[in-house]
């Protein structure tokens, strides 16, 4: 079965090319611009994982992970934090908000299928 992957990234050129490269992997990829578009969809679309860029416009990552996180029909949703942030205490943050996994950009792509394959078998 086809997993169906939220990508909330404000950036076009990091959504296009994720998105594309997930898709060629197989994966039914929907885009959300903003962190409150994220939630939005997260609650209508209910896919099996989030991707989630913590510097989003309008709601950041981080809140739009806890609003995801305290929702009962999406808080068993995995969201893997994608942050340019490579410190020990973003990913400390990002835990504590509620993300599943974290990972650092640009993205190393083999190493994001690792995560999401754990995420969503």
């Amino acid at each position: 079965m086809t997993k169906k992957i939220l990508l909330v990234e404000d950036n076009e050129d990091n959504r296009d090319m994720l998105s594309r490269r997930l898709e060629r992997k197989a994966f039914s990829v929907s885009l959300a611009v903003d962190g409150k578009h994220g939630v939005e969809q997260a609650k209508t679309e209910l896919p099996d994982i989030i991707l989630m860029d913590m510097s989003l416009p309008v709601m950041d990552g981080w809140e739009a992970t806890r609003a995801i996180k305290n929702d009962p029909k999406t808080a068993d949703i995995p969201v893997i934090a994608l942050t340019a942030h490579a410190m020990s205490s973003d990913r400390d943050k990002a835990i504590a908000a509620g993300c599943d996994d974290y990972d650092t950009k640009p993205v190393d792509f083999q190493r994001l299928l690792g995560k999401i394959a754990t995420l969503t078998e």
